[in-house]
C-alpha cells in the first residue's frame, strides 16, 4: 500500500500515478544509492501490483554485480523504514508477471576500447553472432545460476512477460535474448532469462562465459525471431533439478566457471531441492486426498 492507504490491484505499466505512491519510499532509495556510489537510472511501474523496476547504469560486470548486490539490501532497509517489504522473490503472486534480472551485455577491445560486437562499417560483427550462438547453446546448462531456486522456475511461463526458449531477435521482448535498437558504439544483447532472486555475480559470469564459448568456438546462431516466441516449444528447464542435471553434464561450463566451483555448487542446490521435495503442498492434499 502507496500514500494513499489503498492496495494496488492491478496491473498500471508505465503508470506516473502508481509511481508516485510510493515516492517517499523512493526518494530515500535513490538518496542511499547515491551516497554508496550506485547508479541507478530510470525508475518505472511495470505489469505486476507494486512492482517496480530501477535501471543501473552500464559498467564494468564486477562493478556492476556489486551495485546489483548492494542495490537489493539497500531497498529492502529502504522499505522496512516505511513500514513495507521489498522482496526479490522471482514469483511472489500465482497470477501475475514474476520479476526479472535482465543483463544487457556488450564486448569492448582492451585497447581500443570499441565495442567488438559492430564492423568499422558499422555492421554487426562475426563475433556478435557467434556471442548470441554462445548464449543459445550453453545458457539452459547455466539455468539453475540464473534460476537459483525452485521458486525461480515458476516465473518462466507462457504469456507471462517471461521467456521460455533461447531464441533470439531485434527489439522482441518474448524471447530470451533481445536485441535493443541502438547504433554500433552500444550494439549489445539483453538476456531477459536471469530472475531477480539470482545471485548477480553468477549470473553475469555465466552469461559472459556462454558467449565466451560461443565467440572462442565460432558458433553459429538461428536466424532471428520476428513472430511470438511464445508460440514457440520450452527450451530452458523446467525446474531445478533439471537445471542442475544439464549443469552437471555441461563440461565446458565447469571449465570456465572452474570445477570445485560448480561441484560446490550443485551440491547444496540438490540439498535444497530434496529438501522443497519432502514438503507436500496445499495443491496436492486438495486435489489429490481424497480423489486417487
Amino acid at each position: 500500500m502507496g500514500r494513499s492507504g489503498r492496495a494496488e490491484h492491478g496491473r498500471q505499466s508505465y503508470s506516473i500515478a502508481a509511481v508516485n505512491e510510493f515516492d517517499p519510499l523512493f526518494d530515500d532509495i535513490y538518496a542511499f544509492c547515491e551516497a554508496q556510489d550506485i547508479e541507478i537510472d530510470t525508475l518505472i511501474h511495470e505489469d505486476g501490483p507494486a512492482q517496480m523496476e530501477i535501471n543501473l547504469l552500464h559498467g564494468e560486470a564486477l562493478d556492476l554485480a556489486d551495485q546489483a548486490f548492494l542495490f537489493k539490501r539497500t531497498a529492502r532497509e529502504a522499505a522496512l523504514r516505511h513500514k513495507m517489504y521489498a522482496t526479490f522473490m522471482a514469483k511472489p503472486h500465482a497470477k501475475e508477471p514474476g520479476s526479472a534480472m535482465h543483463i544487457h551485455q556488450s564486448i569492448l577491445d582492451k585497447k581500443t576500447r570499441k565495442n567488438i560486437f559492430s564492423n568499422p562499417d558499422g555492421t554487426p560483427s562475426p563475433l556478435f553472432f557467434s556471442h548470441i550462438a554462445g548464449l543459445q547453446r550453453y545458457v539452459p546448462a547455466a539455468m539453475s545460476l540464473f534460476a537459483p531456486n525452485v521458486n525461480s522456475y515458476r516465473r518462466m511461463t507462457r504469456y507471462q512477460m517471461a521467456p521460455i526458449n533461447v531464441q533470439w531477435g531485434y527489439d522482441n521482448r518474448t524471447v530470451g535474448f533481445r536485441i535493443p535498437h541502438s547504433g554500433p558504439q552500444a550494439r549489445r544483447i539483453e538476456n531477459r532469462i536471469p530472475g531477480v532472486d539470482c545471485n548477480p555475480y553468477l549470473a553475469i559470469a555465466a552469461t559472459l562465459a556462454a558467449g565466451y564459448l560461443g565467440m572462442t568456438q565460432r558458433l553459429k546462431p538461428t536466424e532471428p525471431l520476428i513472430s511470438d516466441g511464445y508460440e514457440l516449444p520450452y527450451q530452458l528447464p523446467r525446474n531445478l533439478e533439471e537445471g542442475l542435471t544439464l549443469m552437471g553434464a555441461c563440461e565446458p561450463m565447469a571449465e570456465m566457471l572452474g570445477e570445485k566451483f560448480v561441484k560446490a555448487f550443485l551440491a547444496l542446490k540438490e540439498t535444497e531441492y530434496e529438501a522443497f521435495f519432502r514438503v507436500i503442498s496445499s495443491w496436492e492434499r486438495r486435489h489429490l486426498l481424497l480423489h486417487v
